[in-house]
């Protein structure tokens, strides 16, 4: 892409190669091809002016001669047609165009010029080739020029009576009137002047209304429809975002969405996306951001105000610390400004200006509310079906025991000022849910305890305020203020006494010269007192509760000056009875369409500026008169306004004579009657009733009120009156810019100076306008009420947004994307590379018109309707190209079909062979196998048949040898046997072979019964003797530990002889030291073991040959009687274990009778052991005893 600057004085290189392809086109195009592209101008002039053959399309101009008009008539005719303005950009004259022609013909001269192909031609050249494509081209299809598509029979809106625009394709004309076929195809008849150009299917639901290319009110009702039928409820038009309110959840919203936006995933119209831009120029300009939201009532300005605020808290910060609170502060707001309508069950009553403050590091640090005309006569009136703010209901319905206590509070419906409505409740509302929500708000923000009771306590002293009555008390219509528990709950909770508030209410004191004069007051003067009381506290402490959410919301140290600010503020109201409020709401409007016009236009032409096209300066028609109508003085609105209202005596009827006498000149000005007047504003005419203009712009407080307001105890009351009693200073905050007062600047003046300064801090932001559409006032997901629709859209002056964003080049393409959608419409020889030049080729192969276009730097821009026009080309051309492509496919797949069925059919004998192979090889398996089945069964036969021969042969044999052997015997026997027996008579024979024979059956049984009695013998016997051994191995386990508890015996008892011997010796000189201690059977762990190798245990011997003395004998004693009882142990065991009987179940009782045998005089023997030992002890050894019991105990503890 080229680089350049656009403020060059010098050639650049995109002047330069223009200037090469317009000489090289003049070149080479023959002389009937029309003049070529215009060079770009040099640097030193930035305009040109349209050109002088063709006018500006505009679909406003249709079926209307352009006649010569003196400046101030068409002036006038301009305001009373609203929608049909158009901008000028040149002074030069402009011909006719006639009815048929088509703004994109070339037509440098007559002489050069040529006469329009038919339709029919057009597409025959289509057909033919593709050059005559592109002459048929410049008669394009589609035109701002209504007898063009008249002719062309094209789709167009018609306006039928009393209904919505309808879509449709003209039929026929007649004269000045249309047949039209309607998309239910029935036929309608209307006049040629209802009729509306429609735009090219490519252009439904497009982003940006700016993209349509026939930019009217069906067009733009249509287009916003597309989207909101299909939950896409943002929609942009040129800067603004137009939102129109689903009256349900959509999906498109939450944390999802929000990284989506941030990340520029997603660059559909949106909120998220609006705020995004404007943080993002924020943290990169460094430059103060605005988001002006509008709408009427039940659009959802609130609703997008939060969700602004919300993506800006998590951009700023996330969920928690000043995020939050920011986020809180509309629902404090909510509950005390907002109230049930007839449009709206949660209106926004006054207009609020949130300035949210930014650190370097674009985290959130503070923010700060002002707020602007709340409607303080909704605190005392009520129109049917609609309620009071929100708070009062709140209040009676959710508040605690002991709060409701102290307020002396009673049920909403007891009070006058709410039940005068006869509309308490919401639908689906729950009033006390809303005051627990309310309470976590206040302790959020920061709001002490003491604050919240002394705000309640306002609250109720309002409400008991409306119930005051009066009595009259004489023919002149005093009153004197009845005593009853509502004054006293008033005062109460005011802070007065029940006297001094009665007394204000009704006397008036009045100063004459000197002295003070009470007035009684009539029955309307007192309740009007009572009111203005009412509506001062309310609307006080409203601006009190917007400076407390200041304070808690200041800035720290971190404000660097970074803020974005959300102007939810009310829109256009037309009613019909329109009042004070909706004049100064009106006005408001005027200032800030004047603000949204100039910022828009200086967008516009900076951008047309940085891409380096030809710009005229756009003179545009600004509301600045109607402003002058409203500010001006001496001679404005406001001005005679507060004039009038100084006069005591002064009507609405003096007021309206005042306005009519000296705004009789103004066109934006006009005089009606019974106390009305009229006001051109820029999206329409209003008329106001002025019957309560004088009393609303007062809003005077009568000075024993104020005086009362100063004596109370309450800190509230005496803040509010300390507020009046300042003298008046330009309105710094919202305590003081909202605060009524008894001074002498009225309420119209004091909102003219807050929206100066608004007006002022928007100035010095970089503004993004959101307009909130309300598709249907009864509040129904889905329904688009089009005459609704188009009357906010002109409330709002969207439609006249995208007229002046359109004045200049509304449909913009980047070269590249030019390029890429159009590129193939050139011939195949083109050999341009770059998209510039591609797509200047293209601009001039199709002829279109130098001033239907502008080459920019990075961008190409069309007038309106130029890119339906190429469009319609292209889709002419890729039809054909697709009608070429149907065909060759066909072909190709048609081929490719019959080559592939060939190869199939192939495939297909090549499987069916190896399936019939396959086939043929398993019958033969099965073949085989029945053969060697049926082989088998005969064998099976065969081997059956020889087995019974072979029974039959063995029997015969077996029968044979029987008779043989009873032939043996019988010869055995005295021949008289064998005789006999031979004399037997043959009958006889066979009967005793068959007894033979079952007798040896018998036999054969009984042997076989034999042999598994056997069988189990044999069985039980191998059991017997597996348990034997068992028992067997058990003997000599038992044997051998009977053989080591005898060894160990063995060896005890001669460690005792050993013992004694060595004891004796010791005692006695003759006696051997070589013996042993008989202490050693001590031990309690006496054993018997087998015997010692010799055989016996030796005895101990004195030195002298002799025994030992009594201790001695006792111990041999019990030496041979154990000698002798292991003997016969030995014995009893060795005889067990010898014998080897078959009755095991004795023998086990042997060896256990043996065992408790062996049991017994072992213990026998230890005790009789241990007497012994001790009767050794009494001996008395001396010294060696000593030794001994010392050695015992070691090898006592050994063992």
């Amino acid at each position: 892409m080229l680089s350049i600057s656009p403020n060059s004085m010098a050639r650049s290189s995109l002047e330069e190669m223009l200037d090469s392809l317009r000489q090289r086109d003049e070149n080479e195009k023959p002389k009937d091809m029309p003049p070529a592209l215009p060079a770009r101008p040099r640097s030193t002039s930035r305009a040109r002016l349209p050109s002088t053959k063709r006018p500006l399309p505009t679909s406003s101009e249709i079926g209307e001669s352009d006649t010569a008009e003196s400046s101030s008539n068409s002036n006038v005719e301009k305001e009373e047609r609203k929608g049909l303005r158009r901008n000028s950009f040149g002074s030069k004259n402009v011909r006719e165009m006639k009815p048929g022609e088509s703004p994109y013909q070339m037509a440098a001269s007559d002489e050069k010029g040529h006469d329009l192909k038919a339709d029919e031609e057009t597409k025959a050249n289509l057909a033919n080739s593709k050059s005559g494509l592109l002459q048929g081209f410049r008669e394009p299809e589609l035109d701002d020029n209504l007898g063009y598509f008249i002719k062309k029979k094209l789709r167009v809106w018609c306006r039928l009576h009393n209904v919505p625009w309808q879509s449709g394709q003209i039929q026929s004309t007649s004269g000045e009137k249309a047949s039209v076929r309607l998309l239910d195809e029935s036929v309608v008849t209307v006049p040629t002047q209802d009729l509306l150009p429609a735009n090219p299917d490519i252009l439904e639901g497009v982003d940006d209304l700016i993209q349509l290319s026939y930019l009217n009110e069906p067009s733009v009702l249509h287009n916003l429809q597309y989207r909101y039928s299909r939950d896409i409820v943002y929609s942009k038009a040129g800067p603004v975002l137009v939102a129109v309110n689903p009256f349900k959840d959509v999906q498109l919203y939450g944390n999802d969405f929000v990284t989506a936006y941030r990340q520029n995933l997603l660059d559909s119209p949106h909120v998220y996306a609006l705020a995004d831009t404007a943080y993002n120029e924020m943290m990169t300009d460094g430059i103060n951001q605005s988001i002006i939201i509008s709408g009427e009532s039940g659009a959802g300005k609130t609703e997008t105000a939060k969700i602004a605020m919300q993506y800006l808290a998590a951009l700023g910060g996330g969920s928690g610390g000043i995020e939050s609170e920011v986020l809180l502060t509309s629902c404090l707001l909510e509950a005390f400004g907002n109230a049930k309508t007839a449009r709206n069950n949660n209106s926004s009553r006054f207009g609020k200006l949130i300035e949210i403050h930014f650190t370097a590091a674009g985290k959130i640090c503070g923010a700060k509310i002002q707020t602007f005309l709340l409607e303080k006569s909704r605190v005392v009136q009520l129109a049917q079906g609609e309620r009071s703010y929100h708070i009062f209901y709140q209040l009676c319905a959710g508040a605690p025991d002991d709060l409701r206590d102290r307020l002396r509070l009673k049920r909403a419906s007891d009070y006058s000022y709410l039940n005068q409505s006869d509309c308490l409740t919401i639908h689906d509302v729950d009033d006390a849910q809303k005051f627990h929500m309310l309470m976590d708000a206040f302790n959020t923000t920061r709001i002490c305890k003491d604050d919240q009771e002394h705000a309640f306590e306002m609250l109720a002293a309002v409400l008991w305020l409306g119930n005051i009555s009066f009595l009259v008390i004489d023919n002149e219509n005093h009153i004197e203020v009845v005593a009853d528990e509502a004054v006293t709950n008033a005062a109460g909770l005011i802070g007065c006494g029940i006297q001094d508030l009665m007394l204000a209410l009704s006397t008036h004191s009045i100063q004459a010269g000197k002295d003070k004069v009470a007035k009684n007051l009539t029955l309307q003067q007192a309740i009007d007192t009572r009111d203005s009381l009412a509506k001062f506290i309310y609307a006080s402490l409203f601006d009190w509760l917007v400076e407390k959410i200041n304070l808690s919301l200041a800035m720290g140290k971190q404000h660097t000056g970074r803020s974005i600010s959300i102007l939810d503020i009310y829109g256009f109201e037309s009613f019909k009875k329109n009042s004070f409020e909706q004049f100064c709401i009106n006005y408001a409007n005027e200032r800030l369409q004047q603000h949204f016009n100039r910022h828009l236009f200086k967008l516009e032409q900076e951008g047309y500026e940085l891409d380096g096209i030809d710009w005229t300066k756009i003179d545009f028609e600004d509301n600045q008169d109607c402003l002058d109508l409203f500010e001006k003085r001496p001679l404005g609105l406001i001005s005679l306004l507060d004039e009038e209202s100084n006069f005591p005596k002064a009507t609405n009827l003096t007021l309206t004579t005042k306005l009519k006498q000296h705004l009789k000149g103004n066109h934006r000005f006009k005089g009606e009657r019974d106390g009305a007047f009229t006001v051109r504003h820029y999206a329409g005419e209003v008329l106001y009733d002025t019957g309560e203009f004088l009393e609303k712009n007062r809003d005077l407080l009568h000075s024993e009120i104020i005086q009362l307001l100063s004596s109370c105890t309450s800190q509230l009351s005496q803040l509010f009156a300390s507020m009046l009693k300042q003298p008046q200073k330009p309105a710094s905050s919202p305590i003081q810019a909202g605060m009524p007062a008894c001074q002498k600047q009225s309420v119209a003046t004091k909102f003219k100076d807050q929206l100066f300064k608004l007006m002022q801090q928007l100035e010095s932001t970089t503004p993004h306008f959101i307009r909130c559409i309300k598709p249907n006032n009864k509040h129904i997901p889905g329904m688009f009420d089009k005459n609704l629709v188009l009357e906010q859209l002109r409330c709002c002056g969207v439609l006249e947004v995208v007229r002046i964003a359109r004045s200049g080049y509304p449909t913009r393409m980047t070269h590249q994307e030019f390029t890429r959608r159009y590129g193939f419409l050139l011939p195949e020889n083109h050999t341009c590379q770059d998209p510039l030049s591609t797509s200047v080729a293209i601009l001039q192969q199709f002829d279109i018109l130098p001033e239907m276009y502008q080459v920019g730097y990075t961008k190409l821009y069309f007038r309106t309707g130029q890119i339906g026009s190429l469009e319609n080309v292209r889709k002419q051309v890729l039809q054909g190209t697709l009608e070429v492509q149907k065909c060759f496919r066909g072909h190709r797949a048609r081929r490719y079909f019959h080559e592939l069925k060939g190869g199939v059919v192939t495939l297909q004998s090549y499987v069916r062979g190896e399936i019939a192979r396959k086939e043929y090889s398993i019958l033969l398996g099965l073949k085989k196998q029945a053969a060697c089945k049926k082989l088998d069964e005969q064998l099976m036969a065969v081997v059956q048949i020889q087995s019974v021969i072979r029974g039959w042969l063995v029997r015969r044999y077996f029968s044979s040898l029987q008779d043989s052997k009873e032939s043996n015997v019988s010869k055995r026997r005295p021949g008289r046997r064998s005789s006999e027996i031979k004399d037997l008579p043959l009958e006889v024979l066979p009967s005793i072979v068959e007894e033979l024979q079952k007798r040896i059956l018998m036999t054969e049984a009984a042997l076989g019964r034999k042999e598994k009695e056997n069988a189990a013998l044999r069985e039980q016997v191998q059991q017997f003797e597996s348990r034997w051994s068992e028992y067997e191995t058990k003997m000599k386990s038992m044997e051998e530990m009977w053989q080591k508890q005898m060894s160990s015996l063995q060896m005890s008892l001669a460690a005792a002889k050993k013992s004694l011997g060595t004891d004796n010796t010791t005692g006695q000189p003759e006696i051997h030291h070589g013996a042993q201690s008989p202490s050693f059977y001590d031990s309690e762990e006496m054993s018997f073991g087998p015997h010692t190798p010799s055989g016996s245990t030796p005895t101990r011997i004195l030195n002298n040959g002799t025994n030992t003395n009594g201790g001695l004998n006792s111990i041999s004693t019990l030496a041979n009687e154990f000698e002798q009882s292991k003997r016969n142990f030995d014995h009893e065991a060795q005889a067990i274990v010898e014998v080897k009987s078959a009755d095991t179940v004795n023998s086990v009782e042997d060896i256990r009778s043996l065992k408790y045998k062996f049991e017994a005089w072992k213990k026998d023997f230890k005790v009789r052991l241990r007497e012994a030992k001790a009767k050794a002890h009494r001996l008395g050894y001396g010294d060696a005893e000593k030794y001994r019991r010392k050695w015992w105990g070691k090898r006592t503890k050994r063992f």
